[in-house]
């Protein structure tokens, strides 16, 4: 079983930044590939940033290529998402997610954080 919780979620202007801190607890965390989801009011839920569990692998919805950023501190059991030029269609509730490969992760994921808010004002 893993536990994840998500933290640095808030409100910020348009072209403004964030970071996701997501820290898990339970089994070996680098044995898990870890990511983001969000999800914007009426719309389904989308994967938006994976990392392999030792971090040698990444994935990036087009949608944040170039400006989010995914990394991991596997001695900290922490995974982050650093967030830049942010627009307000990334206005969404942020879940951070674990699965055990990068492939599984972006299909279905096994665990969930209770999500965070992001709001980006115009």
């Amino acid at each position: 079983q893993v536990q994840l919780v998500e933290s640095g979620g808030g409100l910020v202007q348009a072209g403004g930044s964030l970071r996701l801190s997501c820290a898990a607890s339970g089994r070996t965390f680098r044995d898990y590939a870890m990511g983001w989801f969000r999800q914007a009011p009426g719309k389904e839920r989308e994967v938006v940033v994976g990392i392999s569990g030792r971090g040698g692998t990444t994935y990036y919805a087009d949608s944040v290529k170039g400006r989010f950023t995914i990394s991991r501190d596997n001695a900290k059991n922490t995974v982050y998402l650093q967030m830049n030029s942010l627009k307000p269609e990334d206005t969404a509730v942020y879940y951070c997610a674990a699965a055990n490969s990068l492939l599984q992760f972006r299909a279905a994921p096994a665990y969930w954080g209770q999500g965070t808010q992001v709001t980006v004002s115009s």
